[in-house]
């Protein structure tokens, strides 16, 4: 991904989420930050963007070395065959590469959980804005991690 893509992505996610998805918490935390990062990956289809999956630096608290995924948009027309899936765990490979400790999201816990996501403790991280508790959702990439953090989800900007 280069910034170059980023035009086709904002379109993508407008396609997919609709305008009223700028409103959420995670948005709130991605203001202000750079719109890509190392992590973030995109598939294509000669010139058609057919899925794009974002990571987003932040800190929870005090502890770093956390992503927040998201968001992850597949084209409706490239809808249920594999591309997420696909992008998601190309991703996650190198999150792990790049010695990140914690993955953060907010999506559905029966799509994110065969890849390990579980939802996160109760209580110890707080997004900026109301977010159900139940798609808040941690992925431990060294184990343990995830009891040492506690606070505020914020970009690293």
């Amino acid at each position: 991904m280069t910034s170059c893509d980023l035009p086709a992505i904002e379109a993508l996610h407008d396609q997919v989420f609709g305008p009223g998805a700028l409103t959420r918490a995670a948005y709130r935390v991605r203001e202000g930050q750079p719109r890509h990062s190392p992590f973030c990956r995109v598939m294509f289809d000669g010139c058609v963007l057919v899925a794009a999956i974002r990571y987003t630096e932040v800190r929870i608290g005090e502890s770093r070395a956390i992503l927040m995924l998201g968001p992850l948009a597949v084209a409706p027309a490239y809808a249920n065959q594999g591309h997420g899936r696909k992008l998601l765990a190309e991703s996650l490979d190198r999150a792990r590469s790049a010695d990140t400790r914690l993955i953060l999201l907010i999506g559905d816990p029966p799509y994110y959980a065969r890849f390990g996501f579980v939802p996160a403790p109760r209580g110890r991280i707080a997004m900026p804005g109301p977010v159900d508790p139940e798609r808040l959702l941690v992925l431990e990439l060294h184990a343990g991690v995830v009891r040492d953090v506690q606070g505020r989800v914020q970009g690293l900007q």
